[in-house]
């Protein structure tokens, strides 16, 4: 017997399917036959009462206007701060209307009660001679139904949304008139329509078609769409970013007779930082220098509790992929009015850090000036000209610039070696595209001196705000990288042994310990696998009000100050420098206001979180791009190293590309291996055969998924020997006997090992 629905899945099935709440359509998707439809409609009837179905249809005759109470969901947050919604029932023609969630009802989206996503049953009007209509939350009803990225295809049974996330736990079926116009081979936004299914696949509804999933920029507008990055900005965001002016001298500094440049990749997409370095004449540092980090004043045209203050919260960063870039300002300040382009004067916060002969920061001043650069310089030319090979370019700034900053970096580096930061040599990859957005090449940047040089610039500077502030007790948001946890360590410490290589114990754990482990491996096979291995043991560096240092970095106090048009915690800094200085006629106005003040913690945590959110886009990213990029080599050899070990398989980086390809455990044959967390391996029970993060592998390409970034390898060899496969592989759920035998197997090993440790 059917149960009859409730009250709740009742309002759920109608904010789900919207011009299908009439009597019948109710009924026949809960099944409701006989005498129970008289019950059906005694309770449509009571809802409608209590204004929780105003204006249901009661037959498929499309109505033309809004009813006075209806569902909605909410879309966004407005300029105002105010929430946005649409009707989930939108029964005229032309586009949806736009609802704003009257503040009085409480729903402002910073409360933290209603949100994007959440389906709330509201008054709705009309402001009368206006065309806004005005919403008022009533209650709300739940959490929006589940959705997706996919790609649409059509079958002989139907439509199906393939979707894009490996972790996707099935596809999903498309009833007809659900496909919203889509078509085959399309990237489609799916919404899970009527009540969930305990059995087969879920019933989606196209709510969104996002263009050809196969073009080759479609790819990181997957990952903006999966992971929720803001990529447009509001209308009055823009107006105020559009209104922006240079700002005048004033009570500024006037540093524009230093010689300072600006040096970044050569695929830079904005210029916020600008350094130069001086010989210090005072006498009592000899040998010493000034340095001299410039930084875009990007507080001066972000003001808090602005909407470009607002965007720039809510996305917390910028996210940079291989085509193109989510900005956290709009491209009127990060690429113009605060980008140090060569030869115009520009607003800048200035810190000169005054070190000695051996690198130490001896003193430091920060200000508020006008700048100009010298030049707009690129790393590689910049390392040529210091090697001897310099460019015309580069030619007319080396003894003015270029020697003098190397000089300075000389002084910093030894001050590096004596504080002994992490020292981890791992190679960023760089994917290469054509003009039609495809992947021409995937190398590894080249880690050229220039790097480290302007690096060990931007440090200082940090080092700098964050002492600055600390001293004058002002509020601000710390870059923290804790400890790591002993027990990661100890996994360290257990495969550096197993690598014939010795990690100290019985000692507080230092980044020297770890840098002489490093060093240990240098050259030899083991030097990838230790790299990854010390990466794995670290904790992750996030923000925070309370200052915990930062392990990596082998400092007590540390902020981010260098970056504020691509990083909204270094725009937190800017205004607490601001407020520390007092700086202009009214430093509230630009500075840290009492409410960024009072929300600084929220903040830490927000920005955090949004961090997070970009690396893994960024990463989902790469990781389909890659896949595009060996689509053609299914069946291809390569070769690899494990990079990662999981109870369910191995992931293996490969030599030529840095791809990750999962070997699945299913696939190493009719055996039973021992996954060990601590020490990242997996032990066949039969054969004996350990796999360990680091090992040399040669795997097949089995599968390859550039939809979803996955691909599947078969393993071949491990450290230059073939791998047997007993009882041949076996692919699928393993039989309760092969079960049984893994988990006896299991235990004659946890046996041995206890009594080889006698």
């Amino acid at each position: 017997m059917t149960r009859f629905p409730t009250r709740a899945a009742i309002l759920e099935w109608i904010a789900a399917n919207p011009g299908e709440a009439a009597l019948r359509d109710l009924a026949r998707a809960f099944d409701i036959r006989g005498a129970d439809r008289a019950e059906l409609r005694r309770l449509l009837r009571e809802l409608e009462a209590e204004g929780h179905l105003a204006g249901r249809p009661r037959s498929p005759r499309a109505r033309t206007s809004l009813p006075p109470v209806g569902v909605v969901e909410i879309t966004g947050i407005d300029a105002d701060g105010d929430l946005v919604a649409r009707p989930l029932d939108w029964p005229g023609e032309g586009a949806q209307p736009v609802i704003h969630l009257a503040a009085t009802t409480g729903a402002r989206a910073d409360d933290g009660a209603v949100g994007p996503g959440d389906r709330v049953l509201a008054h709705l009007r009309r402001l009368p001679g206006t065309d806004l209509i005005e919403g008022r939350i009533i209650r709300r009803i739940g959490t929006g139904p589940r959705r997706s990225l996919g790609i649409f295809r059509k079958g002989s049974q139907g439509a199906r949304i393939v979707p894009v996330d490996k972790g996707a736990p099935s596809e999903w079926m498309v009833p007809p008139g659900f496909e919203g116009g889509a078509r085959e081979g399309e990237l489609v936004e799916v919404e899970e329509a009527g009540p969930r299914r305990q059995f087969g696949l879920p019933r989606g509804r196209v709510v969104a078609r996002l263009g050809d999933a196969m073009a080759p920029r479609a790819v990181s507008l997957i990952a903006i769409h999966e992971h929720g990055i803001p990529d447009r900005f509001s209308d009055a965001a823009l107006a105020e970013a559009d209104a922006a002016l240079p700002a005048a001298d004033g009570e500024r500094e006037d540093l524009r007779p230093i010689p300072l440049v600006t040096i970044d990749p050569e695929d830079a997409r904005d210029r916020d930082d600008a350094v130069a370095a001086l010989p210090d004449d005072d006498p009592a540092n000899p040998g010493g220098h000034l340095i001299w980090v410039a930084i875009a004043d990007v507080a001066h045209h972000v003001r808090p509790g602005s909407a470009l203050d607002r965007e720039a919260r809510q996305r917390g960063n910028s996210t940079y992929f291989p085509d193109r870039v989510v900005p956290m300002l709009p491209d009127r300040l990060s690429g113009d009015l605060c980008s140090l382009h060569e030869g115009v004067d520009r607003a800048c916060i200035a810190v000169c850090l005054k070190i000695a002969e051996d690198g130490r920061l001896l003193s430091h001043r920060f200000t508020r000036g006008i700048m100009r650069s010298r030049g707009s310089l690129e790393y590689g030319a910049v390392q040529a000209a210091l090697d001897g090979s310099p460019a015309p370019r580069e030619a007319a700034l080396l003894d003015p610039v270029l020697r003098p900053l190397k000089a300075a970096y000389d002084a910093l580096a030894r001050a590096r070696e004596a504080r002994q930061p992490l020292d981890l040599d791992l190679p960023e990859r760089r994917i290469v595209l054509d003009d039609a957005g495809k992947v021409i090449s995937v190398a590894f940047r080249e880690r050229l001196e220039t790097h480290r040089m302007i690096e060990e610039c931007m440090v200082l500077a940090n080092v700098a705000a964050a002492e600055t502030l600390v001293a004058r007790r002002r509020p601000l948001v710390f870059r923290v990288h804790e400890e790591p946890d002993p027990e990661r360590i100890e996994a360290l410490r257990e495969v550096a042994q197993a690598s014939g290589l010795v990690l100290a114990k019985g000692q507080v754990l230092r980044t020297q310990h770890l840098n002489r482990l490093l060093r240990q491996a240098e050259g030899t096979d083991q030097d990838e696998l230790i790299n990854m291995a010390t990466l794995r043991a670290m904790a992750q560096a996030y923000y925070s009000v309370q200052n915990l240092g930062h392990f990596g970095l082998a400092l007590r106090h540390y902020a981010h100050f260098t970056s504020p048009i691509r990083r909204y915690a270094d725009l937190v800094v800017h205004r607490a420098l601001i407020l520390a200085h007092g700086w202009g006629p009214d430093p509230r106005r630009d500075g840290l206001s009492p409410e960024d003040i009072d929300r600084l913690e929220e903040t830490a945590q927000a920005i955090s979180d949004c961090e997070r959110r970009s690396l893994q886009a960024e990463r989902d990213t790469t990781d389909r791009y890659l896949a595009a990029y060996l689509a053609d080599r299914a069946g291809a050899e390569f070769g690899g190293r494990i990079s990662g070990v999981q109870k369910f398989g191995l992931f293996v980086k490969l030599d030529d590309s840095g791809a990750d390809a999962l070997v699945p455990v299913r696939s190493l044959g009719d055996e039973y291996f021992r996954y060990d967390a601590a020490e990242q391996s997996l032990t066949g029970a039969k054969s004996g055969l350990a796999l360990r993060i680091g090992a040399r592998v040669t795997v097949k390409l089995d599968e390859i998924s550039p939809a979803s970034g996955g691909i599947l390898a078969e393993l071949l060899t491990h450290e230059g020997g073939a791998v047997a496969r007993p009882g041949g592989a076996v692919r699928g759920r393993p039989s309760r006997a092969r079960e049984a035998r893994g988990k006896a197997a299991e235990r004659a090993l946890k046996r041995r090992e206890k009594r080889s440790r006698r």
